[in-house]
């Protein structure tokens, strides 16, 4: 090694090689806790299993696992020597998503959809009957729609409601359908069954239809939002005049909806989407 050499490893704290090793290994290391991650089970995962999926030799595994045990981001059987995932890793996704918030997770794609729809989205969550609006971005050079942020509708007769709905559990869904329904419009549901068949087939689209049962001259398409633990938690929707909101422009904007659905779960943590979306 010349003097100019030994000179740069000692101001940069190791060689290239050095350095290109540590990087190799925290990626190995990092693979290693990404495949403890998804292959979660009380058992865990046996010394063999974990250098198998890895592909990581046993002798590596043992290397690169310990400084991971060291921070609890995982942890091993005393008794079967299994590997799982360690108190660290729960706070660490904890804090996490103590940090992420809706709005902030769903703005690229909600603006992303109205640029592709040229129309108004909203993002809407769930309170009760009612369906509250988070937030809205619209086309200035388009017509602009009277809903505001903090607004309320029912959540029966908006196609953001029947998405979160179609997606919710019984306990949640029978109290809304167990009160007599009012007739917004003349194309309101306000038949529980019909409400119920109407929920099943947006669980077969994977988006939802609101065909002027809000407001007379307004068609709406919506997709539901999960969460990390895969539960419906919001819903979004493109919404225009029936005139520009065409039956045949609900069967193109609707999918588009559906996968700006998806990608926002996605940032929200849902396993489920990140497989549809695969």
């Amino acid at each position: 090694m010349t003097a100019v050499d030994a000179a740069g490893t000692a101001a940069t704290g190791g060689t290239v090689g050095e350095k290109r090793n540590d990087s190799s290994s925290l990626r190995k290391a990092l693979l290693l806790l990404a495949v403890v991650s998804d292959h979660p089970s009380l058992e865990g995962l046996a010394l063999a299993e974990l250098a198998e999926l890895s592909g990581v030799n046993k002798s590596t595994v043992l290397r690169l696992a310990a400084p991971l045990m060291e921070k609890n981001l995982i942890e091993r059987d005393r008794v079967s020597g299994r590997f799982r995932l360690g108190f660290g890793s729960l706070r660490l996704g904890q804090s996490y998503l103590d940090s992420l918030d809706l709005r902030s997770a769903a703005n690229e794609e909600l603006r992303a959809l109205m640029r592709m729809t040229a129309n108004t989205v909203h993002l809407v969550v769930l309170s009760g009957h009612d369906v509250v609006y988070l937030d809205k971005v619209e086309d200035q050079a388009t017509v602009r729609m009277a809903s505001r942020i903090g607004a309320s509708m029912p959540a029966y007769c908006t196609a953001v409601g029947k998405a979160i709905l179609a997606y919710s559990p019984e306990e949640v869904v029978a109290p809304i359908l167990s009160v007599p329904l009012a007739a917004i419009t003349s194309k309101t549901i306000t038949d529980p069954e019909l409400l119920r068949l109407e929920l099943s087939s947006v669980r077969r689209r994977g988006y939802s239809i609101d065909d002027r049962e809000n407001e007379p001259e307004v068609r709406c398409v919506a997709a539901p939002i999960f969460n990390h633990d895969d539960m419906v938690v919001a819903a979004l929707s493109v919404s225009s005049l029936t005139s520009r909101m065409t039956p045949a422009k609900v069967r193109e904007v609707g999918p588009m909806a559906a996968q700006a659905g998806l990608q926002i779960s996605v940032k929200l943590g849902s396993r489920k989407a990140a497989a549809m979306l695969h």
